[in-house]
């Protein structure tokens, strides 16, 4: 049998965020081939893992950063990692230094669970803490939440406002936003009106 492919799958959870530093960490994997996603591991289906999981062959080797990467919950992890290695399919995760063969190696086994278990614990606790940051904040009133988006006559009046001469810093406390998010509109005004243009 020809020597399988390193296949890397690559996840941050939004688009705002880079995978540089995952992209970094591989660089002297020999990766052959690269899954890249910006998607949440709420769940398995992401079309990008999908995409691997049917890219995959025989002999390859699935390399990940680490655990939490590939899913957020210890039974996602479980599951996919014996779905590979029943597909004879190895399972590299590079932060924790393990490597899934499908193997009945009963040390594998607990550390994969050992493992997963701790990161979705520490998952929770972060959730916790960021519910209970937020919960203390509006308890002292310095909660703002999401910054308000302004609908196309809002942002009509913003444009009159500034042929008007108001300064931006009074123009964003007007309409609870930034004085960058003032900008931002006024350059997406500009680039809108330029490409009707040209």
């Amino acid at each position: 049998m020809s020597k399988g492919q390193k296949v890397a799958y690559i996840r941050v959870s939004s688009n705002s965020q880079h995978t540089d530093r995952q992209i970094e960490l591989l660089k002297n994997e020999g990766i052959d081939r690269k899954f890249e996603e910006k998607a949440s591991a709420k769940n398995t289906k992401r079309p990008e893992l999908q995409n691997l999981i049917s890219f995959v062959r025989e002999g390859d080797t699935v390399v990940v950063c680490s655990m939490d990467r590939l899913a957020r919950s210890l039974q996602d992890l479980m599951k996919l990692v014996k779905d590979f290695n029943n597909s004879g399919v190895k399972v590299h995760f590079l932060k924790e230094n393990l490597i899934f063969n499908g193997e009945d190696n009963s040390m594998s086994n607990l550390l994969l669970g050992i493992l997963g278990s701790i990161a979705e614990f520490e998952r929770e606790l972060i959730a916790e803490r960021r519910t209970s940051g937020i919960e203390k904040a509006k308890r002292e009133g310095k909660y703002t939440g999401r910054k308000p988006v302004l609908d196309y006559s809002q942002i009509s009046e913003l444009k009159q406002m500034v042929r008007n001469g108001d300064m931006k810093s009074k123009i964003a406390r007007h309409y609870g936003i930034s004085r960058e998010s003032v900008y931002r509109y006024l350059r997406k005004d500009e680039i809108n009106r330029t490409q009707r243009q040209s």
